[in-house]
C-alpha cells in the first residue's frame, strides 16, 4: 500500500503529459485554419486592443458645474421701456447646471385677489344655472355676468389673457447674450483632477474669446444665438414658445499620454422636438412656465405675474478615463489565445465529418482498444508490449503495417494510396 501510494505521488509531482497531435497534410484544412486564426488574430489586435483598448482600464468622472448669464435686453411695450438684466431673465438665478433663459413673455400687470369675469370665448353661460359647480380650473362663484357672458371666478383678477403668443419674441436681443461655463472633474480611480480651464486658458484669454468649433474650441464662453444654431433649431422659432437644448461636454481622456491632452469637447443637441418638425405636427409646442412677483399696494396685496416662454439648457458631462492595466491586458490575451480553439474545433469537423477520407483521420485521432482481446491477452499471460509485437508482426504479414510501430499501419496506408 504504502509503495502505491509513493508510486502515485512519483507520477504526479515527476511525470508530464501532453495531447497526441496529428499532422494532416491538406490544403484545404490548412487554408481554414489560418484563415481562422488570422480572423481571430485580426480581432484580438483590432477590436479587443486598439479599437476597444483592452489592455486599459477605465474611470468615470466625479464633476461639478458652475454657470454664468452675461447680457441686457430691452422691450417697449405701449411706450413703456424696460431694460432685462441677467436677475430678470434667469430662472433660476444660482447658477446651476439646468436653468431657463427667458426669451418670450406675457405679463398681467397689478393683479388682486377677487370676483371678476372669465375670459370671453370661455365658460359662457346665458344664466347663473350655467356657473354652477368645481368642474372648472377656476372657483366659480354661481354667477353669469351679462356683459361679458361668461362666468364670474374666484381669482386673481384681472385674469390672465394668454391667447396670443407676441410675435416676434419680446426679448431676440437674447440671441446675443453669452454664456459662462465652469466645469471640473475628478477621476477617482486615477486621483486625476481636470477643469475646462485647460492649459492657456487664462483671465485674458477668457476676456477676449468666443466659443466657436473650430477656431476657439476650449473657450468656455458661449453666444445663445450660437448654441440655438450649433443644435440645429432656428432662434426666433424656439425664442417665441421656448424649448430645451442640452450642452454636451465630453471628458475622453487617455492618461496613458501626457495630462495635458486631457481635454473637453463641447457639442449642443436639441433635446425637445424635433427641429424638421412644424409646430402643427406637434401636440404640445414650446417650453413655459408662470412666475409671480408679489407686492403690496395700499396695503391690499398684489401680484406682477409673467408667463415665461424660455430656452432651458442642461448641461451634461460625459466622461471615461483610460490607462494601461497589466490584469485587462492579461485577460484580453488569454480570452484571445482560447478563441484560438476554434480553428481547431472547425478544423477536426471538417477532417471527421465532411472529407473523403474521414474514417482514415478518425483512425489517426482516435486510438481504440478493445477489451475481449485485452483480456484475451492477459489470460494467455502476455505483456502489452509482446501483444502488440504480434500484432504488428501479423499485420506485416498481411501487408498492412511495419513490425515495429503498433500504429503505423494507417499511416504506411496513407502514404501508398496518396503515391497512387
Amino acid at each position: 500500500m504504502k509503495s502505491q501510494i509513493t508510486n502515485a505521488l512519483s507520477d504526479f509531482f515527476f511525470e508530464y503529459e501532453t495531447p497526441r497531435q496529428v499532422l494532416v497534410r491538406d490544403r484545404r484544412v490548412g487554408v481554414v485554419c489560418r484563415l481562422i486564426q488570422l480572423g481571430v488574430l485580426a480581432y484580438i489586435i483590432g477590436w479587443v486592443f486598439i479599437y476597444e483598448k483592452g489592455y486599459q482600464t477605465t474611470d468615470i468622472a466625479v464633476s461639478s458645474v458652475f454657470t454664468k448669464m452675461k447680457g441686457v435686453g430691452y422691450t417697449s411695450i405701449n411706450g413703456s421701456e424696460r431694460v432685462w438684466d441677467v436677475a430678470d431673465y434667469v430662472f433660476p438665478p444660482q447658477g446651476d447646471a439646468s436653468f431657463v433663459v427667458m426669451t418670450n413673455y406675457i405679463i398681467t400687470d397689478g393683479q388682486k385677489m377677487g370676483k371678476c369675469p372669465e375670459l370671453q370665448g370661455k365658460h359662457s353661460c346665458s344664466s347663473n344655472s350655467d356657473c354652477e359647480g368645481g368642474s372648472f380650473k377656476r372657483q366659480m362663484t354661481g354667477v353669469c355676468v351679462n356683459a361679458t357672458k361668461t362666468c364670474e371666478v374666484l381669482a386673481w383678477c384681472p385674469v390672465e389673457d394668454d391667447h396670443d403668443i407676441p410675435d416676434p419674441p419680446m426679448l431676440m436681443s437674447a440671441e446675443n447674450y453669452t454664456l459662462f461655463i465652469k466645469n471640473s472633474v475628478t477621476f477617482p480611480i486615477f486621483g486625476v483632477s481636470r477643469s475646462n480651464l485647460v492649459e492657456g486658458i487664462d483671465a485674458d484669454y477668457i476676456s477676449k474669446c468666443l466659443h466657436e468649433p473650430k477656431d476657439a474650441p476650449l473657450c468656455p464662453i458661449f453666444r445663445l444665438g450660437d448654441i440655438v444654431k450649433l443644435s440645429g433649431f432656428n432662434f426666433e422659432t424656439i425664442a417665441r414658445v421656448g424649448g430645451a437644448i442640452g450642452i454636451v461636454i465630453d471628458w475622453t481622456c487617455n492618461l496613458d499620454v501626457d495630462l495635458k491632452h486631457c481635454k473637453p469637447k463641447y457639442t449642443f443637441h436639441g433635446l425637445y422636438g424635433n427641429p424638421a418638425e412644424t409646430d402643427k405636427a406637434r401636440a404640445s409646442v414650446g417650453y413655459n412656465f408662470r412666475y409671480a412677483k408679489h407686492f403690496l399696494e395700499d396695503k391690499i396685496q398684489k401680484r406682477t405675474l409673467l408667463k415665461v416662454f424660455g430656452i432651458r439648457l442642461d448641461i451634461i458631462v460625459q466622461s471615461l478615463a483610460r490607462k494601461f492595466d497589466i490584469i485587462p491586458t492579461l485577460t484580453a490575451i488569454g480570452s484571445g489565445v482560447g478563441i484560438f480553439g476554434v480553428a481547431t474545433v472547425v478544423c477536426d469537423l471538417v477532417l471527421l465529418y465532411l472529407l473523403p477520407k474521414r474514417e482514415f483521420y478518425k483512425n489517426m485521432k482516435f486510438k481504440q482498444t478493445d477489451t475481449h482481446e485485452q483480456h484475451d491477452n492477459e489470460s494467455l499471460g502476455l505483456e502489452t508490449s509482446d501483444y502488440y509485437s504480434l500484432e504488428a508482426n501479423a499485420r506485416q504479414v498481411q501487408g498492412t503495417g511495419r513490425p515495429n510501430e503498433p500504429d503505423s499501419e494507417a499511416g504506411s496506408t496513407e502514404t501508398e494510396l496518396s503515391k497512387k
